[in-house]
């Protein structure tokens, strides 16, 4: 998925381990025992009893949210948009539309780099504005600036990331990271 090689539909394949990520954040939500119905007889296995709320931090949230919701089919969706100015690395909200009540769901917020963290602090303080209590973020790459950040305006907030990366660049990407996600995801570059 990193490789500057990579196409755009073998990277959409690769998100898969936000599926992965989700499992961990969902480890301690209350579940209720199920019977499976085999082939072959019955099985036992659990189902995920807690209000899952997914929200993708628009646009490259998205990519990460079908593997998500493989996962928890029954989870609710909201999103956030947000962009980020090249010039001043500040995050601009441009759209939000959130599920009611979510002050009783385990939110998942799902964007898959966390750089300078200032869109990711600003996606959480709207989720909380928004009522939510329980959060975690899910994300591919970190960097260590981007989590610090976070740390510090939301330490309530677990981070789910397969890796934290060197350092952000002059331009805040990921060094190495994987250049723009979401232009890499959608073919945009």
């Amino acid at each position: 998925m990193r490789s500057s090689r990579c196409e755009t539909s073998r990277r959409r394949r690769s998100i898969s381990g936000g599926r992965r990520r989700a499992a961990q954040a969902l480890s301690d939500v209350p579940t209720s025992a199920v019977t499976v119905e085999t082939p072959l007889g019955p099985a036992p296995g659990r189902r995920i009893r807690g209000n899952v709320v997914v929200v993708p931090v628009l646009r490259a949230g998205l990519g990460m949210l079908d593997a998500v919701l493989e996962l928890v089919p029954g989870a609710r969706v909201g999103h956030i948009g947000l962009q980020r100015d090249e010039m001043t690395a500040i995050a601009s909200q441009y759209y939000s539309k959130l599920p009611a009540r979510l002050d009783s769901s385990y939110v998942l917020m799902i964007d898959p780099m966390l750089a300078t963290g200032g869109s990711a602090v600003a996606a959480l303080d709207l989720l909380q504005h928004a009522g939510a209590k329980v959060i975690r973020m899910i994300c591919i790459v970190a960097a260590p600036e981007g989590v610090a950040l976070v740390d510090r305006y939301h330490p309530d907030v677990a981070i789910y990331t397969p890796v934290v990366d060197r350092e952000l660049n002059d331009h805040k990407y990921i060094v190495p990271g994987l250049g723009d996600f979401g232009d890499r995801l959608y073919g945009t570059i």
